[in-house]
């Protein structure tokens, strides 16, 4: 192993997720240019008039714990969480999705007003702010077109919170994430502690990063990059992709537990959840329940997107479609 991979490995460790990959990035010297844009707002909030193409499941009410009191220092300590019923995404919002929100709204990113994102160069493992990387061509203008059924990334925050206020929506809080996401992150129900394999037998359970890290993903899992949203099946509960694929912004500032759920002095960033295709299980385990990311609210990330979520007492139509999930599987 070069030096150079171990000193990303040792950062790595020490900050994970993908602020952590930034400054992982950064300390070694891989990061040219600005990877948070700062463009002024966009005028007024866009709102879409059609219904989504999309799944909601019911995630009951329920007590849960949040949070690993064996975890890194910002995941604990552990607290009981009393959830009341709502209903989320079954997969992170799609290109297709966000396409058609974009095509009814004219709605323009932050990336794409901005003119770069970040994207990893595996070549050299530095992250740069790509210009022309956008939610259309993640990896850049002369990288492959995002695919239709792929989750929607290089979406910052704010971006994130405009489509799904369009649609009468939210982001969820990260309490509500993981309420989710313990109702099993995989087809069988597994949610992911410190130390769980990523792979049963000759199966991956999500799509995570296999080989050195950030120089080769060797695709064992079936892919290098973002996947199908549902390539690995859903949980009991009925959501997908609760694991791997893509970090998933949340409503919630990167606050430690306990403290006001609002906006540092200065400035502030907002969690993530869930981990990436960019998670490497041997030290960068991401795809954890309780594992939070966070980057700034005008960040945008080849492998950060999102779901949206809605409460039961007043949900709009154009949310989506309403399913419930096998009462014998909660």
């Amino acid at each position: 192993m070069t030096d150079r991979a171990q000193a990303v490995r040792k950062l790595l460790a020490r900050w994970g997720g993908p602020a952590g990959l930034l400054l992982a990035a950064a300390a070694i010297g891989g990061v040219s240019g600005r990877l948070s844009a700062a463009p002024s707002a966009a005028a007024g909030a866009p709102s879409a008039s059609h219904a989504r193409n999309a799944d909601l499941v019911l995630i009951p009410a329920g007590e849960v714990q949040i949070g690993d009191d064996a975890a890194p220092p910002d995941e604990r300590p552990a607290f009981r969480y009393r959830s009341p019923a709502f209903l989320m995404d079954r997969t992170p919002v799609t290109v297709a999705q966000f396409r058609a929100f974009v095509a009814e709204t004219r709605y323009v990113t932050d990336a794409e007003r901005f003119g770069s994102a970040g994207v990893l160069n595996k070549a050299d493992g530095g992250w740069t702010a790509l210009k022309g990387a956008t939610w259309r061509r993640p990896t850049g203008p002369t990288g492959p077109a995002a695919l239709e059924n792929h989750p929607v990334t290089q979406v910052s925050w704010r971006d994130a919170e405009a489509f799904c206020r369009a649609y009468g929506a939210r982001l969820p809080t990260e309490e509500e994430w993981e309420r989710a996401a313990r109702l099993g992150q995989t087809a069988d129900g597994h949610v992911f502690k410190a130390g769980d394999p990523i792979r049963k037998g000759d199966h991956f359970q999500a799509n995570v990063w296999q080989g050195l890290f950030p120089f080769e993903d060797t695709g064992a899992d079936g892919y290098t990059s973002t996947s199908p949203v549902g390539a690995f099946g859903a949980a009991p509960s009925g959501l997908t992709d609760m694991a791997g694929n893509v970090w998933e912004w949340t409503a919630s500032w990167y606050v430690p537990y306990g403290a006001p759920d609002r906006e540092p002095a200065g400035g502030g960033e907002r969690v993530q959840r869930g981990g990436s295709f960019l998670c490497d299980p041997s030290f960068c385990d991401g795809f954890r329940v309780t594992a939070r990311g966070h980057s700034t609210p005008d960040t945008s990330l080849m492998h950060v997107g999102f779901r949206c979520v809605a409460d039961l007492k007043d949900v709009s139509p154009r949310a989506g479609r309403r399913t419930l999930p096998r009462a014998d599987k909660i």
